[in-house]
């Protein structure tokens, strides 16, 4: 296992901890341990691209967060990570530090805020909207504070001495305003609808349009995958009442046109 190590992972554990047989030993190690429904601790303690001293509560209480654990220096993996997000985001309409944050968070305690910075200076260009440098936060920590975070919301790593790389998962986080976890979404790339979705959820309807709540009642995610699949039994009720609505219509079409022709008779 050499830098196909990292995309390995990624292959084989996108999603929740999966059945341990016949996985290389390293790969037993690592995985998401889903968390749903729990809070982040608000107070685990962190560095800003600036080396200011910040805590992950200064990123919450507004909007949804989008938590990704990467390392800067990762030759393969945590880059095709940060690139999904990027394309994922370019297609949405809501934009970093306006409907939500973005918190990239470095789980290699002996990285620096001058690589933090340098990755957000690339992915900043990269997104492109006016509010990309004040809504996407690339962060670093010590071994304690980090081992905390990743430990709340579930993200199991570990050291490949061969390859001197990280084994870790792929995948992004989204949590509440309050640091509630609300979503999972796995491996390199996401779609744009399931990261809508999941900020829609995420901020309990506080962004979004009224076509995208009625559009979201026909899907459901699917923590096991980490997407939004059509939910059957839902778009046959949004086809039953569409029916019934169409007949109505229909018939108060004709009793009109039957009274109009009565008139005029």
């Amino acid at each position: 296992m050499r830098p196909a190590l990292g995309v390995l992972a990624a292959l084989l554990l996108t999603g929740p901890a999966l059945a341990q047989e016949g996985r290389p030993a390293i790969l037993r190690e690592i995985g998401w341990d889903q968390r749903l429904g729990e809070t982040v601790p608000g107070d685990i303690a962190l560095r800003d691209e600036a080396g200011r001293e910040v805590r992950l509560s200064d990123f919450l209480g507004k909007r949804p967060v989008v938590l990704s654990l990467v390392y800067y220096e990762c030759p393969m993996l945590c880059t095709l990570t940060l690139n999904g997000l990027a394309s994922a985001l370019g297609v949405l309409s809501y934009d970093a530090g306006r409907e939500f944050e973005i918190v990239t968070v470095s789980f290699e305690p002996k990285e620096t805020a001058e690589l933090a910075a340098a990755k957000k200076k690339g992915y900043v260009a990269r997104y492109k909207r006016p509010t990309a440098e004040q809504g996407w936060h690339f962060l670093t920590g010590d071994a304690g504070e980090l081992t905390r975070l990743t430990k709340a919301v579930g993200f199991r790593y570990a050291w490949d001495e061969p390859s001197k790389q990280y084994a870790h998962p792929a995948g992004i986080v989204v949590l509440t305003p309050q640091g509630k976890i609300a979503r999972y979404l796995y491996g390199v790339e996401y779609a744009p609808k399931d990261l809508r979705f999941a900020l829609i959820e995420a901020s309990e309807g506080k962004i979004g349009t009224p076509v995208d709540s009625a559009v979201l009642f026909c899907y459901q995610y699917d923590p096991t995958t980490g997407k939004y699949t059509a939910a059957a039994m839902r778009l046959m009720r949004v086809a039953a009442v569409l029916t019934v609505l169409g007949l109505g219509g229909f018939l108060i079409t004709m009793l009109r046109r039957e009274r109009a022709q009565k008139r005029s008779g």
